[in-house]
Order: structure tokens, then sequence, then C-alpha cells
């Protein structure tokens, strides 16, 4: 865990897991962190101190690739290799619901609804399936459309709808109560779709692509509202929306961060150069004035947004690649996973 402003590192490293971190994230209030390793484990910690204090949670058979929290914070849900979802209770550090059995194949991305008695998954078996967080009961799905892998799943902010990408270079979106498709296949990407995220005013959407570019869509009708964004030049791994839905934030292989004015596409800042490897994720502060980015290069930068100038880093610790990273709630902290 890092300041955010300083780039110092806060504490020492969190150890406990004995294979790669798979996936990292804060609490609502900023006072813990889950991991998801491919040590089959999930850990919860303690910002301040980096003790675990819950954990390790064991019951999943394979890698935990990914994990998230209740907008409450009181559960942790979990998506693995073993084509499995569980929900846990972070006090307890017990399964309080699952395995949540339906994919045949391992769970790539797993998301709670806004309200927290929904969740999400999707599956390299082409389908997403929504769940009810406290019975495991299939509420919708299998949502079949997709015809090659899911890669990234996540609801509109006000969970009514879900937004799928996919290995088959399309975005769909679901009616997250009846299963429906109410929108899609958005064609337009001519490689994998790595990364999809709803705008925080829920009408548009953000989609990242291996063909190198960034497209915005209505969310409704599925048409392109802005894009390709043109610019990067390998593929692109990470994109999300600032607060005010104005502007996107990009990472990707070609070791450069972009930020992009939404509605026309054209580069605000950027591109930011510092790393020297593929940029694997990229986060913004909930003000939206800061950037986060980790990559295959070990380290993590903070960026100005305005700018485009680096304010923080190389963030030097880790010794692999950084997957994952985020922002505390109030921007004074980030998490790393590597």
């Amino acid at each position: 865990m890092w300041d955010a402003h300083t780039g110092d590192a806060i504490i020492r490293p969190f150890k406990g897991h004995t294979n790669l971190v798979m996936s990292v994230a804060f609490s609502p209030d900023g006072t813990h962190i889950i991991s998801g390793s491919r040590d089959h484990t999930i850990r919860v910690w303690n910002i301040h101190t980096g003790d675990t204090i819950a954990g390790p949670l064991l019951g999943h058979t394979g890698s935990v690739i990914s994990v998230a929290f209740s907008p409450n914070g009181t559960h942790i849900v979990s998506g693995s290799w073993d084509c499995t979802i569980r929900v846990w209770d972070i006090h307890m550090g017990n399964t309080i619901a699952g395995p949540f059995r339906g994919h045949i194949y391992l769970v790539t991305s797993v998301a709670f609804s806004p309200d927290g008695t929904q969740i999400v998954s999707g599956s390299w078996d082409h389908t997403i399936r929504v769940w009810n967080a406290y019975t495991g009961d299939t509420i919708a799905g299998p949502l079949k459309g997709h015809t090659d892998s899911v890669t990234s799943v996540v609801f509109s902010p006000d969970g009514k709808h879900i937004v799928s990408g996919s290995g088959d270079c399309t975005v769909r979106v679901w009616d997250a109560n009846t299963g429906d498709a109410i929108a899609g296949p958005f064609i337009g990407h001519i490689h994998v779709v790595a990364s999809v995220v709803f705008s925080p005013d829920g009408t548009c959407i953000a989609s990242g692509s291996w063909d190198h570019t960034i497209r915005v869509w209505d969310a409704h009708t599925g048409n392109t509202i802005a894009g390709p964004f043109k610019g990067h030049t390998d593929s692109v791994t990470s994109v999300v929306f600032s607060p005010d839905s104005t502007r996107i934030v990009s990472g990707s292989q070609d070791y450069t961060i972009r930020v992009w004015d939404a509605r026309v596409g054209n580069t605000i800042a950027g591109p930011l150069t510092g790393h020297t490897d593929s940029v694997m994720s990229v986060a913004l502060s909930s003000e939206g004035t800061y950037i986060v980015s980790g990559s295959r290069d070990h380290t993590i930068q903070v960026w100005d947004v305005q700018t485009g100038n680096a304010i923080t880093g190389p963030i030097i610790g880790h010794t692999d690649s950084v997957a994952s990273v985020a922002f505390s709630p109030d921007g004074t902290r980030i998490v790393s996973g590597s």
C-alpha cells in the first residue's frame, strides 16, 4: 500500500499468499483490503498494520481471479478457476453462500449490484449469470449470446442492467432481472474486448480492446457515440470514466496512459510516458484529479489528470508485474497487487 501523493510505501508488504495475487480491492470505508490469489485463497487485511484480519479464506479449489466487496463492506464475493462463486463474511471469514455452481469453465469477473442483493459473473464458458447474493439461486441466466469468453462484467449504477465484454470482439447489455439482451451486440472492435465500464450517469459505456482502440457507446441503442479513439499502439487493457463522465482514462500494453474527451475522442492528456512495460491497470481518484497505473515493469505511478505530469513514482517495491491498482475512497492511499 502506497501514499497516493508521495509514492512512499505506507507499510511493509502484506505477506501471506504463496502464489500470484490476481485481484485487490479496498472496502467501501477504506479500512480493509481484500486480495485473491492463485494459491486458491482470499485474505482480508488491516490497512494500518498489514495484519491479516481474516483468512486465508479456504474453499476454492482453483485460482481466485476476481474479488469484490459488497456495497456495505460486510461481505466479499469471489470468482475462481474452479468454476464457482462464493460469498464470504468479512468478520467471520467463513463462506455464507455458495459455492454457486453453474458455470462450466473458469469465472473471470464478479461484481455486486449497487444494493448488494445480486451478483453478476462472467466466464470462459461464454455466459453471464446473475445470482441471489444470499441464497446462490440463479436469478437470470445463463445469459447466452457471446460466442467467446466473457472477459468483463459490471452492473449499471442503478443496478438494472449489466454490460459485458467478450473475446468475440463485442459488447452486450442485459436486463439484470430477466436476463434478456436489451442492446447489442455492439459491433466495431476487431479484437478481444478486454475492459468495459458504465459511465457514472449510466447513459454510456466505454470499452477497451486488444485492437488498440477505445469506443464509447450509447447504453440503450448500442450506437457508437464516439470513437474509435486511436492513439495507442498496442492492446488497451483497462478503461475508466471520470466521476463527471466527461473523460476516459485508458492503459495499454504500449506502456502508456491516455486521457480522452469522452464525447469527441480527442486526447486531453498523454500519452503519459514513464513505464517501461505494459500498463496493466488504471484507476481514477474519487474526485477525478489523479490517475494511478500499475505496470509489468513492476512499478506504480501517479499522474495529474489535467497536465499529464507524473506527480509520484515510479513507486518501487514489487518484484514482478503489478496486475491491479485502486485508490482508497478518500484518495490518500493506493493498493496494488502483483
